[in-house]
């Protein structure tokens, strides 16, 4: 048995990377396999839950702006308590956390499903089930966030992230399709009682793992200030606040999906369910593909996450103006795939960056500021969407991703001492666009990381 705390990289670092993985190199280790089997099946089952969750609040009010308040209600939790759900993660034994959290997920699944399938349901019981579900998220994301390098180690954390990401979009691909089945012939109170059911999948495997075999991690134990401390080592630290502020801005403005893919599947191309799940699934396909991407990758430089993040955003802008359906779903494709370069960079970069003690308050922080954010951009992006339509809605979301990842990106390269070169030179040794160390400054922030 190996031991994280003793064989962890120094925070900022990154392991030795050397030894060339392959692109499953993670699933080798069985507790990871076992994780990833049963995040598969309860994964499916959740994007099964979020499309009918949209289209029901749609049906029911025919409104974006509705559809932004639910899900602003599932993610309000963790902007206003996600940090201590942190802190939960850094003091307690992350195992049975999440015995404990995804069993209440696959109940309120349940509770949901017998609302709908009995025909009482109305918009009130969806708004406090999406609550009650972002409190259970508070404990359970940072939890099942940092478990990962417990199950795999430090030297295979960015694989295991990765594959974590490809997991999630290949249960986007099947589950939005299912769902559209489903709503279109019985109705979604199935896809609820699905979803419910499916949770039972990561329960068993978590119950399955050889807790002998888990890199141990030396747990903080209870103390005053520690939510304090976790704040301060993040602020003091550009290769974590930076790519966190990033994050924010993306993951508040630039992820409105359900949102924006409702409003240009009611309002512009006057469809229905069915076409909803097929948007739905080309995105998928795409993020599917940047995540297998980013597990070959050996490294993440914070270049790529802000390259990635400025590319997003173009796309986003690109998409709204598209002038027909099929162009606009074209482009959700490679959307998908920066959308999770930027995504999976950013965490695997923010964990490895991280000091082990620190990890669970550190990535709180890192959900709380992109799921967060959702309880103000939903709303802003669901009024824009209602008010001026779902191109505006789009355009809006994609220009403030583009523009905070080309203003963090002028941070990052300030404080690692770069400067922007502009080469009009031709020849193949010469690029157009650079940067490039500023004399008697130190090794570069943004390239090395």
């Amino acid at each position: 048995m190996s031991s994280a705390a003793g064989s962890d990289t120094a925070p900022g670092q990154e392991p030795d990377t050397t030894t060339k993985r392959g692109m499953f190199s993670s699933l080798k280790v069985r507790n990871y396999r076992l994780f990833a089997t049963g995040a598969v099946v309860s994964n499916t089952g959740t994007w099964m839950s979020r499309i009918a969750q949209d289209w029901l609040v749609l049906s029911i009010t025919g409104s974006s702006f509705a559809v932004g308040i639910t899900t602003a209600l599932q993610f309000l939790p963790m902007l206003l308590f996600g940090l201590f759900g942190g802190v939960i993660a850094d003091r307690y034994p992350k195992r049975q956390i999440l015995l404990c959290t995804q069993a209440a997920l696959g109940g309120l699944g349940l509770l949901l499903a017998a609302l709908t399938l009995s025909g009482h349901v109305q918009v009130w019981h969806v708004y406090v089930i999406a609550f009650a579900l972002g409190m259970v998220t508070v404990v359970d994301n940072p939890a099942r966030q940092t478990f990962v390098v417990e199950m795999v180690g430090p030297g295979e954390i960015r694989n295991a992230v990765s594959l974590n990401s490809a997991n999630f979009q290949a249960a986007r691909l099947i589950g939005p399709a299912v769902a559209g089945v489903l709503i279109t012939a019985v109705g979604s109170g199935w896809a609820f009682l699905l979803n419910g059911l499916s949770f039972l999948a990561p329960l068993a495997g978590l119950l399955m793992m050889r807790t002998a075999e888990l890199h141990k991690v030396e747990r903080v134990p209870r103390g005053k200030g520690q939510l304090r401390e976790g704040l301060h080592y993040v602020a003091g630290r550009p290769e974590l606040i930076w790519p966190i502020v990033l994050v924010g801005f993306i993951g508040t403005f630039g992820f409105n999906f359900p949102i924006i893919l409702t409003g240009f599947v009611n309002h512009v191309y006057h469809s229905g369910a069915s076409t909803y799940g097929l948007l739905n699934t080309i995105i998928a396909l795409g993020s599917l593909g940047g995540a297998l991407l980013a597990a070959r990758r050996g490294r993440t430089r914070l270049r790529l996450l802000v390259a990635a993040a400025f590319a997003f955003g173009m796309l986003e802008v690109v998409a709204a103006v598209a002038p027909s359906f099929w162009m606009f779903a074209l482009l959700l494709l490679p959307i998908g795939v920066f959308g999770m370069t930027f995504n999976t960079s950013a965490n695997a970069s923010v964990q490895l960056a991280s000091d082990p003690a620190m990890r669970g308050r550190v990535m709180s922080l890192y959900m709380m500021v992109f799921v967060g954010g959702t309880p103000i951009g939903g709303p802003v992006v669901g009024w824009v969407t209602d008010t001026y339509g779902a191109r505006v809605g789009f355009l809006s979301g994609g220009l403030v991703a583009a523009l905070a990842a080309v203003g963090v990106g002028l941070v990052l390269a300030r404080v690692g001492g770069l400067r922007l070169k502009v080469d009009l030179h031709r020849g193949k040794d010469h690029r157009l666009i650079e940067f490039v160390p500023r004399e008697g400054a130190a090794a570069p922030l943004v390239t090395a990381a």
